[in-house]
């Protein structure tokens, strides 16, 4: 018996049964009315009336309408972002200069979102921020960038996009670094250009890596980021950026109402479930590896 691989192994399994799989228990409060006093094994059981209560809820549409916009946002502009920034690096023929550019843009990745927050403020506030300042020095009106409806969603994925592309490009590094350099030689030799090499061996090559990125970036759907959300969200734009991390801020930490923020939840969950499952299947007619 390998003992020592086992114990090696122990430390991971028990940080996933301790802190991913035994809190999976505490969803039952969502069937109850949960008391902290009581506890799970004597609180009243309601049944379905948490999830009755939230799809009566008279906002619930444009919470729902809200996160599913800035995630459908943040899958056709984000998403596709590390990839293209990944195709590039992937021709730089410089390493020095490939590896200070990857440097760079690693580098807002480990900035937190309250830093990136306080950053676009200083930028963009009416009053004193550096693009209005320049706006109102060249003879225009300073633009309420901040309180604007229309431009707070821009904001969120343009904030994703200089935090988190750069990182999301090391895993598509690594599956161009294995690509057999071979095909490039034969491409060439055939009359193949650099747009036909990306078409039709460098793309297909991190098309499997694509579609498995992209199956459990939709299982995540409803999830977008509450601390980033949280920061930049005021009266003014409540309308378009209030999401069910901040309603269930509200109602669960601030409100007390546990059983029912978790039947929220346990409602996005199953979204995402349903996402997965499907775009899974979908992979699988394509003729690609799914991720189960």
């Amino acid at each position: 018996m390998d003992w020592d691989l086992y114990l090696l192994l122990a430390p991971g399994v028990l940080y996933f049964l301790i802190f991913k799989y035994l809190p999976m228990w505490g969803v039952v409060i969502a069937f109850q009315d949960y008391s902290p006093f009581k506890g799970i094994l004597h609180s009243n059981w309601v049944g379905f009336d948490h999830f009755i209560r939230l799809f009566q809820y008279d906002k619930f549409w444009q919470i729902f309408r809200n996160t599913i916009l800035i995630s459908l946002y943040n899958l056709v502009f984000f998403f596709p972002a590390p990839i293209v920034i990944a195709l590039l690096l992937n021709e730089i023929r410089i390493s020095w200069f490939k590896r200070s550019v990857q440097t760079v843009i690693y580098l807002p990745h480990f900035i937190s979102w309250v830093v990136v927050a306080g950053i676009t403020y200083l930028l963009l506030g009416t009053q004193g921020g550096m693009v209005n300042e320049l706006i109102v020095a060249s003879g225009g009106q300073p633009l309420p960038f901040l309180t604007t409806p229309d431009w707070f969603r821009t904001l969120l994925v343009s904030q994703s996009i200089w935090k988190e592309a750069g990182w999301g490009t090391i895993i598509f590094l690594a599956a161009l670094s294995g690509v057999d350099t071979q095909l490039y030689e034969a491409s060439i030799v055939d009359g193949a250009g650099r747009w036909r090499q990306l078409w039709h061996i460098t793309l297909p090559a991190i098309r499997s890596t694509i579609f498995i990125l992209l199956i459990l970036r939709l299982g995540n759907i409803l999830d977008v980021g509450f601390e980033h959300i949280f920061l930049m969200l005021n009266s003014t734009v409540n309308s378009v950026g209030d999401v069910f991390e901040t309603y269930v801020y509200r109602e669960g930490l601030i409100g007390g109402k546990f059983s029912y923020t978790t039947a929220v939840g346990l409602f996005k969950s199953l979204i995402g479930l349903i996402l997965v499952v499907g775009a899974n299947w979908l992979t699988k007619k394509f003729g690609e590896e799914g991720v189960f």
